[in-house]
């Protein structure tokens, strides 16, 4: 059980969260010995925090003796990098229980929950520079030890690595190498290390750099940077409470080649990072390299327009460019497609990095919230992406034809999904997609078809999003005696006698159920996403120790029911299934609506 480590918000893998001591330590925080000498370069930055109980190597320790103003380090034994497992198992010594906040000593093959408050990584200088290394390291770690605690990796951070060890999961580092790296005249920033001595100026105004060059010492030069490390660490905290660490991390890392060989690793640990990554978030995902395309907002939106929507109209389909502007519905070329179509097809708009946005989805996180670069030329990478997600689509829904209303730099794409299905698109732009001719050349290929009316298009929404947010089948499953009240966006859902089920959330795109369409929901054969709780009535928060059960397929920001032998509730998660499940600390969920039993 942890008892000094609480989780308060998550960006992915990477959390803000509290080391709950007599002085609480915000993580992720740079950590010191708490008896560390008073004039060492990290002293009054680093939070001295830490005590270290020994090595038990002479004889089987004894439990020691903590406070609740340390995070004590249980005995342990170090092992060289490659010492079989049988032995290090053989020789570690028993983990004491501890009533005072305690870390234990593990390796990734001996990663376990052993009821501490944090875990530190032995060895971790040697997986450091190694990027699949260092990502089987970590995400080998993370899955084995409780969510709710603390991992520390010793020896490792610099001012340039740090937020990439956050990003990964690290929640602690200490300021070591960056110690080291100044004593041996190393100058640390964000983005590179100079030699003191190469250093006519200092590129920096922290307080140590607030000297003349000629006084700065090889010592100033640790202590910088320690300051520096300090304060890419705060960068770190500030992103993720914004819900944009992924954006920073990009453009950062990008400074040494085993970061950028990290996250794009960690890209490929699509379970590990998909669980811990919210289904929906107000921050905005700036696209400002290739590599946005594999994020796991960008990917997990992809999987499931390709693999849950359905279309339900009976329009041909017409293709068309982003805009600039969101939702792409208020952008004034938009605006212009919309007059020259006039209900009389369904509108499916092609994006980089997100592939293709249906018009029902076209508020759902991410399509809303994502700003891209725009050069006029498409990236083979790009190409081949969108190509890929829009052959996904056509092969998964089905229309009479389909209209390509794009510009040139569109085409190949276009081209590409013709060659691979076997069919033949129509394409209407003669020049731009906006001018007289090519909105003209639209209107007309669409002049024999019928209008779809109101009624069809803001059904067709709620169940696409409901197809969208629960399953595949979900929206006719939940929707099947459907009236819909209000205007777009902000659609209600009513049943057949007029009692209202769900409404739509303005700024995510999804739905949001009243009491009465959580126990439709539940009653349907629409996938539910179901959280036992134990015997309470919620209001407000949910708390990590009343869940009993959670689906492991429950995400942050997932709408979900809450069912215990007092209650009935509705609200939207805080916590993964899994993590609900397993941690004895934090905020589980919100809830919205409660009907106590």
């Amino acid at each position: 059980m942890t008892d000094h480590f609480e989780v308060h918000e998550r960006d992915g893998a990477a959390r803000v969260a509290e080391v709950r001591l007599d002085s609480p330590v915000t993580t992720p925080a740079l950590v010191t010995d708490a008896d560390r000498a008073d004039d060492a370069p990290e002293s009054g930055i680093a939070a001295p925090v830490l005590a270290d109980a020994g090595t038990g190597w002479a004889t089987e320790p004894d439990a020691p003796e903590g406070d609740d103003s340390r995070l004590t380090v249980l005995p342990a034994r170090g092992f060289p990098s490659g010492t079989p497992d049988e032995v290090q198992e053989a020789f570690a010594p028993e983990v004491p229980d501890a009533d005072f906040p305690s870390a234990a000593v593990i390796s990734a093959d001996t990663a376990a929950d052993l009821g501490t408050d944090a875990y530190v990584l032995s060895g971790a200088p040697g997986i450091a520079g190694h990027a699949a290394k260092f990502v089987d390291s970590i995400v080998q770690v993370r899955e084995a030890i409780p969510y709710d605690a603390a991992l520390y990796l010793p020896g490792v951070a610099t001012p340039a690595n740090v937020a990439t060890l956050v990003y990964a999961g690290v929640d602690l580092v200490d300021a070591d190498r960056a110690v080291v790296r100044g004593t041996q005249g190393r100058y640390l920033t964000v983005d590179d290390h100079q030699f003191l001595e190469d250093l006519d100026e200092l590129p920096c105004a922290c307080p140590t750099c607030q000297q003349p060059r000629e006084e700065f010492d090889r010592l100033d030069c640790a202590r910088h940077n320690v300051n520096a490390l300090e304060a890419a660490l705060k960068t770190a905290r500030r992103r993720i409470r914004d819900g944009r660490l992924r954006d920073y991390v990009e453009g950062q890392a990008r400074h040494e080649q085993w970061l950028t060989a990290v996250f794009r690793r960690l890209d490929q640990q699509y379970g590990y990072l998909e669980e811990r990554t919210p289904i929906l978030r107000q921050a905005e995902i700036t696209a400002a390299t290739e590599d946005t395309i594999r994020r796991v907002e960008i990917q997990r939106f992809a999987e499931r327009v390709t693999a849950r929507y359905r279309n339900r109209f009976d329009n041909p389909l017409v293709l068309v460019p982003c805009s600039a502007g969101k939702p792409y519905s208020d952008s004034q070329s938009h605006r212009q497609y919309h007059d020259a179509v006039q209900w009389r097809a369904h509108k499916v708009s092609m994006t980089s990095p997100i592939g293709v946005v249906p018009q029902e989805l076209e508020l759902t996180y991410p399509a809303q919230h994502y700003d891209s670069v725009v050069t006029g030329r498409w990236s083979e990478n790009e190409i081949e992406f969108v190509a890929s997600v829009l052959e996904r689509y056509l092969e998964n829904t089905d229309y009479p034809r389909v209209i390509a209303h794009v510009p040139d730099d569109y085409r190949p794409i276009c081209e590409r999904v013709e060659a691979s299905l076997g069919t033949a698109f129509t394409y209407t732009v003669e020049d731009h997609p906006t001018t007289t001719d090519s909105l003209g050349n639209l209107a007309s290929e669409l002049s024999d078809e019928l209008k779809y009316g109101k009624r069809e298009r803001q059904h067709n929404t709620i169940r696409a999003i409901a197809d969208y947010q629960f399953g595949a089948g979900a929206g006719d499953e939940l929707f099947d005696d459907l009236a819909v009240r209000g205007s777009h966006p902000g659609l209600q859902a009513h049943d057949g006698d007029g009692e209202q089920l769900a409404v739509v959330v303005r700024p995510y795109g999804t739905l949001a159920f009243t009491l009465a369409g959580a126990r439709h929901w539940v009653d349907s054969d629409a996938p539910t996403k179901r959280v036992e709780i134990d015997d309470f009535v919620p209001h407000g928060s949910v708390l990590a120790p009343g869940i009993v059960d959670a689906d492991e397929d429950v995400r942050v920001g997932d709408e979900v029911v809450f069912e215990g032998p007092s209650a009935f509730a509705v609200g939207r998660a805080e916590m993964s299934g899994p993590e609900m499940a397993r941690s004895t600390r934090g905020i589980a969920a919100q809830v919205r609506h409660v009907d106590e039993l």
